[in-house]
């Protein structure tokens, strides 16, 4: 046996393995909170991260059954091209049409979205109530489509969904949601108008980690009582700062971490998460 977590926590060939497949997922704190749970419940398991480039997914999910790993989290870029290789998906992954937990159940990849539940905890634990209200959705990758499914379980009236690429957010806004939702260009969210009346704005994009630029926001246009949340996690964005400093309620995406990976390892492990213990890690 090799010793590669600690003293007392030993890889043998009993250990189940688990892990996060993405491009890139040097930074993601999964490993360190799947792993203190583990520890936790005294399971022998191990959660690693696994970079795969956009033309290795087929392969990726062809080696999690090969390798006989219990399961996988996909995350960006990777929640929508993981789809045509499950051998089978979720009623709410289908409905999604993003997969970010893979559980193998005896060879056969089972697609599931445990996005949508972390993301409607985060509205939980902030106490926001959408019923009947405007939510402002940016970006339309996978993510952005497991906050449009909470959004519309939340009993949202309208979402307005900004993305740089009309296209891609038009065949987004056609798939049947909860909600109405209308499609603005990245430039509408600097124009009044468009965050008058928003409850939520939420950015689903991965701009911070790819360095780049974000789009100006008319913050001081929304009502006092307005939530921004980004769901990247774990360093300071432009895009919470300029919340912050038009004294607006801003979140990272800590809390949907937390409670999708929490889900996670309950399908994987059919054990109760730990989740103070998960939460600690993160």
């Amino acid at each position: 046996m090799v010793n590669v977590l600690s003293s007392d926590r030993l890889i043998s060939g009993a250990t189940r393995v688990v892990g996060i497949l993405g491009d890139p997922v040097a930074h993601s704190r999964s490993p360190a909170m799947h792993n203190a749970a583990f520890a936790a419940l005294g399971l022998d398991w191990v959660y690693v991260p696994f970079p795969v480039a956009a033309t290795d997914v087929s392969a990726a999910v062809a080696a999690v059954r090969a390798l006989g790993l219990a399961g996988v989290n996909v995350t960006v870029p990777h929640k929508q091209a993981v789809l045509a290789h499950c051998d089978a998906l979720t009623p709410l992954a289908r409905r999604v049409g993003a997969v970010n937990t893979i559980v193998n159940r005896g060879g056969r990849l089972l697609g599931d979205n445990t996005d949508v539940h972390g993301f409607a905890q985060t509205l939980r634990a902030a106490r926001l109530r959408l019923r009947g209200r405007h939510a402002v959705v940016i970006g339309a990758g996978g993510a952005a489509r497991a906050v449009l499914a909470a959004l519309g379980a939340a009993g949202a009236a309208r979402i307005t969904l900004a993305n740089r690429t009309a296209a891609r957010a038009r065949a987004l806004a056609a798939r049947r949601w909860c909600a109405p939702v209308r499609v603005a260009a990245l430039a509408a969210l600097a124009d009044p108008a468009t965050l008058a009346d928003a409850a939520l704005v939420v950015n689903t994009t991965s701009a911070a980690l790819d360095g780049g630029d974000f789009p100006a926001v008319a913050y001081a246009a929304t009502p006092a009582g307005c939530l921004f949340v980004d769901l990247l996690y774990g360093h300071p964005t432009a895009f919470l700062a300029g919340a912050r400093r038009a004294r607006r309620r801003a979140e990272d995406g800590g809390a949907m971490l937390l409670h999708q990976g929490a889900r996670a390892f309950t399908l994987w492990t059919g054990r109760r998460a730990p989740l103070e213990v998960m939460r600690g890690a993160v």
